[in-house]
């Protein structure tokens, strides 16, 4: 990328060259930086397998060496050379904890959008060395210096809290002043975090005298709620939450106490009550009915439930039609939609005659983060019926969703395949040109939309929707179930068979503290014909190689003992939390274009002028970008392994799966 191009594309994100003073500075310091940074060619440099954590590995085929950076200038000099490097690079810098010079490395480090939990748990660790610190004082700086506003940073900032309240009580007490101190901050973000610090120190009465100073210090009390990581300490702040949700005259402190009961589990019964009433006040609807929307249908009870039915749908029948595709509409229909599921058939029949009269009914799905999973296993539509699909991708990798014919869930994703990203139908990548395709979205890239309006089929049956983006079919399904008569099912819904034939459910969302004391004795015994089976199962050798067999997107595992030196519990780390530590070379990018474009993929090769990625598991060759035409590459912490793999499995079949991993690595036997 050119120095003109760049300090253009620098110029207008700054607000564009009409301040002088600013541009001079602006100019000056970016002549200062390129000066100083130089990313020379040279030979590809040296990676680590995945998991093992070598600090300063590059992306797979990098033709960049590590950058010179001068540390000995100016602090804004040398914040604004790190601030040009990507993670990759950045991570290339020589740091060490011996010398001073490298705090705005590891500050850098800590702070940057993406950044490794690993490596954040290094920077954190070095701060307080080199500083002769504290980890709530260097957490707590790094937060106040990120962006509320950016949606990537409000991301970071929710990382770097749970690295300060995931402390032990004890430690939390010991830093109970700094905590304090942050207390009064004129960051909101950074207020909040300190308040759910003092709760977590045993210190809650800190917290609540402050609530007598003005409502920008109650705000803070109720965001702090949903940061604080056990459900039973969020629940003894309940009683000064409802207390502000009810006797606040300000409608900001309202809103943001009907949103902090969402994150209450005691009481949901009262809350729905209490959030009912506050329905009719339009200033804090829309967080009501999000916090409506997580109590359980059983807490729902009468009389305000059917007092509420009614007023979404009068609430709906009011609604210009410009404003009935609004985030906040969705909500209330959603919302509207259960409640008419749950109250007597005949009260629910005319008002959803009423709410028909005024909207399609809606059914939203979201993707789920890091899970590689919809949020909605099944729902179900009335035959020959108007229905709508609101996709929502809040993962990082695109998705799809494709409804098929009963019974024709496998046979779609595998045609789905062999269309690949150019060839289906309609120009939707990966959607087969197939009579058992009824209706498909196409890629929806993270964080965004789409619409699917059709008529539902006027047979009756259990119809699969699927991703059919290569291999996620195995996690990534459900059933729309087409009956005739909607509230009469409602009444007594019926779950559908699973559309790939597996009978497992939820087990327990394993830890690795869950485990590791066990190991030793875990292992002993397993069989690896079991071991092997779950290995399919589970869908690992859709990615994974073991013995020359399996997938090609992750990294072989014959030698994944080896390579971690018998460590099982890291092992066991890698398979239950993936993101812990993810290889550079299979870290997901999103990379936004100037033409306005959101793609995602792995970084294969980079150069300054050319960007290449893999977009797709199945892709024959990588697509290649140039610089000119990035408008942000954006990396993410996030392993592109799903999390959760091993929920629907049973201690015993995760030690087996383990053994199995240990058996056939060949150095595990020496």
């Amino acid at each position: 990328m050119s120095m003109t191009t760049s300090s253009t594309r620098l110029m207008r994100r700054c607000g564009g060259w009409n301040n002088n003073r600013m541009r001079i500075s602006i100019v000056i310091l970016w002549l200062a930086a390129a000066s100083l940074v130089r990313p020379a060619f040279a030979q590809d440099a040296e990676h680590s397998q995945h998991g093992s954590a070598a600090a300063g590995s590059a992306a797979a085929g990098s033709k960049l060496t590590p950058p010179t950076v001068f540390l000995d200038k100016s602090p804004r000099v040398v914040e604004y050379q790190l601030k040009r490097l990507d993670n990759s690079r950045l991570l290339q810098v020589e740091r060490k904890t011996d010398n001073a010079k490298y705090i705005p490395v590891y500050a850098a480090i800590l702070g940057r959008v993406g950044m490794s939990p690993q490596y954040r748990e290094e920077a954190l660790q070095a701060l307080i060395k080199l500083r002769q610190s504290d980890s709530a004082t260097v957490l707590l700086e790094s937060i106040g210096k990120l962006d509320p506003a950016d949606a990537n940073e409000i991301r970071t900032s929710q990382q770097l809290a749970s690295m300060l309240l995931n402390q032990t009580a004890e430690l939390l007490n010991k830093q109970r002043d700094v905590i304090a101190g942050s207390a009064d901050d004129q960051n909101m973000v950074v207020r909040a975090v300190a308040f759910a610090g003092l709760v977590l120190a045993g210190k809650p009465q800190d917290v609540l005298s402050r609530l007598k100073i003005d409502d920008d210090h109650r705000i803070a009390f109720l965001n702090a709620i949903e940061l604080i990581p056990a459900a039973a300490e969020r629940s003894l702040l309940r009683e000064p939450v409802v207390e502000l949700l009810t006797n606040s005259k300000n409608d900001r402190v309202t809103s943001a106490a009907a949103r902090a009961l969402g994150f209450i589990e005691e009481k949901r019964s009262d809350t729905f009550d209490l959030l009912a009433m506050a329905f009719a006040n339009p200033a804090v609807r829309d967080e009501v009915v999000r916090t409506l929307l997580k109590v359980p249908a059983s807490e729902r009870a009468k009389p305000s439930r059917d007092k509420l039915a009614v007023a979404l749908v009068e609430y709906a029948e009011q609604t210009p039609t410009e404003d009935r595709t609004s985030p906040a509409f969705v909500d209330a229909m959603q919302l509207a939609d259960q409640l008419l599921g749950t109250i007597d058939s005949a009260d629910a029949k005319p008002l959803r005659q009423r709410l028909d009269a005024v909207t399609v009914r809606l059914v939203r799905i979201k993707t789920v983060e890091e899970e590689m999973r919809y949020d909605v296993p099944y729902f179900a539509v009335q035959a020959g019926k108007t229905v709508q699909i609101l996709l929502e991708n809040h993962d990082l990798m695109p998705h799809n969703l494709v409804i098929t014919v009963p019974g024709a869930l496998k046979e779609v994703a595998q045609l789905g395949l062999e269309a690949g990203p150019t060839g289906g139908t309609s120009g939707l990548p990966y959607v087969p040109a197939s009579d058992k395709v009824l209706h498909a979205t196409g890629l929806v890239a993270a964080d965004q939309q789409a619409r699917l309006t059709f008529d539902a089929p006027t047979e009756p049956g259990e119809y699969p929707y699927v991703c059919t983006f290569p291999q996620h079919w195995y996690r990534m399904y459900g059933v729309m179930i087409v009956v005739e008569d909607l509230d009469s099912w409602q009444q007594n819904p019926v779950q559908p068979a699973n559309p790939i034939g597996s009978n497992r459910s939820f087990v327990q969302a394993w830890t690795v503290n869950d485990l590791q004391g066990e190991l030793e004795a875990g292992l002993k015994g397993r069989s690896p014909e079991i071991g092997k089976r779950i290995f399919t199962e589970a869908s690992c050798a859709g990615c994974h190689k073991i013995a020359g067999e399996g997938g090609v997107i992750g990294p072989e595992l014959t030698d994944l003992f080896t390579r971690w030196k018998g460590d099982r519990v890291s092992v066991l780390r890698e398979i239950l939390d993936p993101s812990h530590k993810v290889d550079e070379k299979y870290l997901m990018q999103k990379v936004l274009t100037a033409d306005g474009q959101t793609i995602t993929g792995i970084l294969v090769t980079e150069d300054d002028d050319t960007v290449s990625l893999i977009s797709s598991p199945e892709a024959k060759e990588p697509l290649r970008l140039a610089r000119d035409d990035i408008d942000a590459m954006i990396p993410s912490s996030i392993s592109m392994m799903p999390k959760a793999l091993m929920d629907q499995y049973t201690k015993d079949e995760v030690f087996e799966l383990l053994a199995y991993l240990e058996s056939v690595d060949p150095g595990s036997k020496q």
